[in-house]
């Protein structure tokens, strides 16, 4: 006898079938190293842009932010405290760049076969730690030579790491279903990323900004994740408690949304696609 199985749309705000994405377990890996492979595929030096992006940037910005502007670095040196907001913010930038086009970029698959449309965007931000860990073992390299000992602070990486990878997410779930809907999102994506670029903790420290606006400067949620991982990496300033404590609200907010959001947009997304 022939097995019906009937899929309808999901009876709660977020309904999320943790044991469906585990049985699809094998298409996001898939996934993931179907991206990785296609994004080194026939390029000169391959994996190496992964490491020479972020040290031309650090480069550029140590000169100019650093030796002309003289912006303070939180006794930090500048190369160390640029590359530590430089690596977190190129991972979440290409990583919510990626996931915007997930849904549209696998519109004839979405049309024909059904799967768990969550694991495009999730697919997009995990193959970005890849590049991420190679960065990270880089800065790792760099701390020492500038005489920087970890402290008690290294404890907190793993938060921060999971913070910057969640925020990632989070966006990207909105930027993909987004997307989905309105082709013009992704022409709005790059001005967006770079706006955001500038108000966030990458070129300047974040306790430049007046005390009484750290908390509205907070719900930038890569503003407590870059002051959270250079502290955790050079335990220096710790960051302010209110303005990480918005940068952490933020990130759950934008992530529960994201996700009733995406989940809405997944009842629909094969026939507007």
């Amino acid at each position: 006898m022939a097995t019906v199985t009937r899929i309808t749309p999901p009876g709660r705000a977020v309904e999320i079938d943790l044991h469906e994405v585990w049985t699809y377990r094998e298409l996001l890996f898939f996934f993931i190293w179907r991206d990785l492979k296609v994004r080194y595929q026939q390029t000169v030096i391959g994996v190496a842009w992964v490491i020479l992006q972020p040290v031309l940037s650090t480069f550029a910005f140590s000169l100019l932010f650093g030796r002309l502007a003289r912006l303070p670095s939180d006794d930090l040196p500048y190369p160390v405290f640029y590359f530590a907001g430089l690596l977190p913010w190129a991972y979440f930038s290409q990583s919510a760049t990626r996931a915007t086009n997930t849904l549209v970029d696998h519109q004839r698959v979405i049309t024909k076969v059904y799967f768990p449309r969550l694991l495009l965007p999730v697919s997009a931000v995990l193959a970005g730690v890849v590049d991420f860990s190679i960065g990270f073992v880089v800065l790792l390299i760099m701390l020492p030579f500038y005489g920087i000992t970890p402290t008690v602070a290294a404890w907190t990486l793993p938060f921060f790491v999971v913070l910057t990878v969640t925020s990632a997410l989070a966006v990207g779930l909105w930027l993909s279903a987004l997307h989905a809907l309105y082709r013009d999102v992704r022409y709005a994506v790059q001005y967006l990323l770079t706006v955001w670029m500038f108000v966030s903790p990458i070129a300047y420290p974040s306790s430049l900004v007046p005390e009484r606006w750290r908390w509205l400067y907070g719900l930038n949620p890569m503003a407590g994740t870059i002051d959270g991982l250079r502290w955790a990496l050079a335990g220096h300033h710790a960051p302010d408690p209110t303005l990480l404590a918005a940068s952490t609200i933020a990130v759950v907010v934008l992530l529960i949304g994201g996700l009733v959001y995406f989940q809405h947009v997944d009842e629909t997304v094969a026939d507007v696609v």
